[in-house]
């Protein structure tokens, strides 16, 4: 087989290693230096060095950075500023190769070429010679620095019209120059390597705007969250009575919905529909909602105007989480179908409304009110077993028993219902019987899981 055939079969298998190389997802860092080393392998090159500049997005970033290096002592660190002109150079460069040697001299000079007219080489320093005065800005500030470290070479890294990086390359061992079939396949093994560095710069702009995304994003649902608890605390205002009502309610709902294995979204979902299930009230006048008695059916019937007045003023609101408004409309319907303001029963109702439903009522009976004090546990106990299937799904006040069964057996370290229920209002010895004979009454499969194994 003749040399020029040899040569050009293994350029082409250097160049099928490298797509590979490049195309691989693995460490970047060790793409461009197995790059570097495949480049510095094919045509028997003693070093080389591969920089990346900084993109132009970044005018106020102009050094580069060492990426690979080879073939030079190890503290030789490489960094450069790239200016304007000298972006200009390298994007311009006839040939896609500036040749060190001839660029340090005069533009007006005429160099002679390494190996005769008609060479890659000679291209390269006819490019130099021509190049204005004002475009060899860089290699009068490195042309020492490279040349020291021999570096006799210099191939920009040009993608879609931006200089990526330069690749730097010194002489062949063999010590003989390089032709214009050299610097073809040079050429192409850059753009390579080019595109790899590129294509991880684009990654990297990619991550770095998911990140930023992701922080508005968080940013913007804080701030929805802080202003759903101001006005859920505006609601209650209203109510002297019932001041925190709304955000305990929150609270509740996002404990009933976690224990029933909600994602973290539909969690947050609920308890911002918590929050605003009374948000209706506002349309109420304020002396029914404060009557320290009981009201008449009249009064009553007014009151009961707020779950369909809280869907109205909800309604029109793009919220994150769907059907809160539906949440606020229906947490006063019941199971058996006498609830309000539609009467719907059982399926009919939304998960989440019935949630609200539970929430909200375990609060208004373990809160004291003008009319009443709050009941105690046992109370409480028995008006859930007495109202289960019929007021309360049967799933909920499962889920919402073994979350309080949690906190009492100590499975939970966190103590959600002891601060919003107050000091001593919970007993364990005595609560965690209760709360064990009605799961068992609900669903005798849960008992043992709920309280003998502590899942």
């Amino acid at each position: 087989m003749e040399p020029n055939t040899q040569k050009l079969i293994h350029s082409f298998g250097a160049l099928a290693d490298l797509g590979q190389e490049v195309a691989d997802t693995g460490d970047f860092m060790e793409m461009v230096r197995t790059s570097l080393h495949l480049l510095l392998g094919t045509l028997a090159i003693r070093r080389g060095a591969i920089i990346e500049c900084p993109t132009h997005h970044l005018p106020e970033d102009k050094s580069t950075n060492l990426l690979a290096v080879w073939g030079v002592g190890e503290d030789y660190q490489p960094k450069f500023d790239v200016e304007d002109a000298d972006r200009d150079l390298f994007l311009k460069a006839p040939d896609g190769a500036l040749l060190v040697s001839a660029l340090v001299q005069s533009p007006k000079s005429k160099v002679q070429s390494q190996n005769g007219t008609g060479s890659g080489s000679d291209r390269v320093e006819d490019v130099a010679t021509t190049a204005p005065a004002s475009s060899l800005i860089f290699f009068d500030r490195y042309a020492s620095q490279l040349q020291q470290q021999g570096f006799d070479l210099i191939i920009p890294m040009v993608v879609r019209g931006e200089l990526t990086g330069l690749v730097l390359l010194g002489g062949k061992a063999s010590g003989d120059p390089f032709t214009a079939d050299d610097l073809e396949v040079i050429k192409s093994m850059v753009r390579h390597i080019g595109v790899g560095i590129h294509t991880h710069r684009l990654l990297g702009e990619v991550k770095q705007q998911v990140v930023e995304n992701r922080r508005l994003y968080e940013d913007l649902r804080a701030i929805y969250r802080d202003t759903v608890r101001a006005f859920a605390a505006a609601i209650d205002i209203k109510d002297k009575y019932t001041q925190g009502h709304s955000e305990r309610v929150g609270k509740y709902s996002e404990i009933i919905a976690r224990e029933l294995g909600f994602g973290e979204e539909e969690i947050e979902g609920m308890a911002i529909a918590g929050y605003l299930h009374d948000v209706g009230k506002l349309v109420v006048e304020r002396d029914i909602i404060n009557a320290p008695y009981r009201i008449d059916a009249k009064q009553s019937s007014e009151l009961n105007r707020h779950p369909a007045a809280g869907y109205e003023i909800l309604s029109p609101i793009h919220h994150p989480y769907a059907d809160i408004p539906l949440m606020a409309k229906y947490h006063h319907e019941r199971m058996d179908g006498r609830g309000y303001p539609d009467g719907l029963t059982d399926e009919q109702i939304p998960l989440g409304a019935k949630i609200v439903t539970l929430a909200d009522s375990f609060d208004a009976m373990t809160t004291d009110r003008p009319y009443k004090t709050r009941r105690t546990f046992d109370e409480v106990i028995l008006d859930l077993r007495r109202n289960t299937g019929s007021q309360f799904d049967p799933i909920v006040v499962i889920a919402f028993c073994r979350a309080l069964m949690k906190e009492l057996t100590g499975e939970t370290k966190k103590r959600r219902f002891a601060k919003m229920l107050g000091k001593n209002y919970l007993d364990a010895t005595k609560d965690i019987p209760l709360l064990t004979q009605l799961l068992a009454e609900l669903d005798p499969n849960t008992q043992t899981a709920a309280v003998g194994s502590g899942s």
